[in-house]
């Protein structure tokens, strides 16, 4: 595709090749920390471009149906399979909408920015209008209330780009499928949370939410707290990712905006559940944090392990938002990140030959699927790139590299001691 060749030689002088080989001094697998050269930045890039260009050029040009090949997992149960492609789109969006807000320059970094943010634009101008081929099967079962939350949680997020740009006949019909969602029942689990993020997001727009759905999510969420910055998923505790996945991003950006808003909840001031919930979230970073080997690995425990990178979304999260505890400095997160981006996607057999994800988790592994899983399921991995919302020049770039704490604890450095909290 010229376009896309293009865009290749746009990026040569600012990431790495779709390869994604390492970025200069930062090899998976060593024990030195990364350099602050803006190598990891670069990296990071080169990965988003990777993953997003195909489906933004896809769903912009009206050819994602036609040319995204669903991968499903060996297990997969009969669902409807339109969902698949608003999967991909809100999952990636979710993930890259803070980078897309970044301001207009002329570097090519700044022109592939506004080249992705006008296909970002049109693709949802076709994904919400019926007589589009690309339109995306809003009604296609319940998995639409989950990825219309990534989808509200991306316009939250970018607002500024992602929202008040489109046309009035696009807000119209994206209002429309969102308010639609509510038609789908919610199992006693994480979902809670994405019927909260999409009435939050209606809030935020100047629609009238539903306060009950947004509300009760919200509480649910707190009443299943299980202690030291961990949260049950409904009634039991599950050991697996979805705190990263869904309940920690969600249950605090909803909270940001209803604090933002002056809303209360069941009659109480949303500060207080927030100042809280960061708490909280802060803490469980400081276990994602510690949870990565001195070669970037990290335990494959759980559901969705085929999300991949997606477990990292609230470091990414807190770091973008400039929310990080006192305990995990900026560039030890930012070297544990790298260190974790590149042991999973080091592996070609992460992406098909024309650039889609694949199943699997380090590459191609389509047995690791759960059942629900489809590649456009994929996507989420797109939130570990949050940190690309700072801009180059922010501190988050420029602070030294730590090492991070297992690299300390297992070349016999001095590291911090861990203890249970009681917040």
């Amino acid at each position: 595709m010229k376009r896309r060749s293009f865009f290749t030689n746009l990026m040569a002088g600012v990431g790495a090749s779709m390869g994604l080989a390492p970025a200069q001094g930062a090899t998976a697998g060593s024990n030195s920390s990364v350099n602050s050269n803006g190598g990891e930045r670069a990296y990071l890039l080169a990965l988003l471009r990777k993953m997003a260009l195909p489906i933004l050029e896809n769903l912009a040009a009206g050819t994602l149906k036609k040319n995204f090949p669903i991968e499903y997992s060996p297990t997969w149960r009969d669902r409807p399979a339109d969902v698949c492609y608003l999967e991909a789109f809100g999952r990636l969006l979710a993930g890259i909408a803070p980078w897309l807000a970044l301001p207009d320059d002329s570097s090519s970094e700044g022109q592939l920015r506004q080249h992705m943010r006008t296909l970002a634009q049109r693709c949802l101008a076709n994904a919400v209008n019926p007589k589009h081929a690309d339109y995306l099967g809003w009604a296609s079962g319940a998995q639409v209330l989950v990825d219309s939350a990534y989808l509200c949680n991306a316009l939250l997020r970018a607002p500024q780009v992602l929202w008040q740009p489109l046309d009035t006949t696009t807000k119209s019909r994206l209002i429309d499928e969102i308010k639609g969602a509510r038609r789908y029942e919610l199992p006693y689990n994480n979902w809670v949370l994405f019927a909260s993020m999409n009435e939050a997001w209606l809030l935020s727009i100047g629609q009238q939410a539903d306060i009950l759905r947004l509300n009760t999510g919200l509480r649910k969420a707190q009443e299943w707290y299980a202690g030291d910055g961990w949260l049950k998923d409904g009634d039991n505790f599950h050991f697996d990712y979805y705190n990263s996945y869904v309940m920690w991003p969600m249950l605090l950006e909803i909270l940001q905006q209803l604090d933002a808003a002056g809303q209360r909840i069941f009659h109480q001031p949303a500060s207080a559940m927030l100042a809280q919930t960061l708490q909280r979230t802060q803490r469980y970073c400081e276990h994602l944090e510690r949870l990565v080997s001195p070669e970037g690995t990290y335990p494959t425990i759980g559901r969705s392990l085929t999300y991949r990178t997606a477990a990292f979304q609230p470091l990414a999260l807190l770091a973008w938002q400039k929310r990080l505890p006192a305990s995990l400095p900026e560039g030890q997160v930012r070297a544990v990140l790298h260190a974790v981006h590149q042991a999973v996607w080091r592996h070609p057999s992460n992406f098909t030959a024309d650039g889609f994800l694949t199943l699997g988790f380090a590459g191609h592994n389509p047995q690791l699927a759960d059942w629900y899983s489809n590649n456009g399921s994929m996507y989420i991995a797109a939130t570990s790139l949050l940190t690309l919302g700072l801009p180059a020049d922010d501190s988050y770039w420029r602070a030294p590299a730590q090492e991070w704490t297992q690299q300390r604890a297992w070349s016999g450095k001095p590291f911090a001691k861990d203890y249970a909290v009681d917040y």
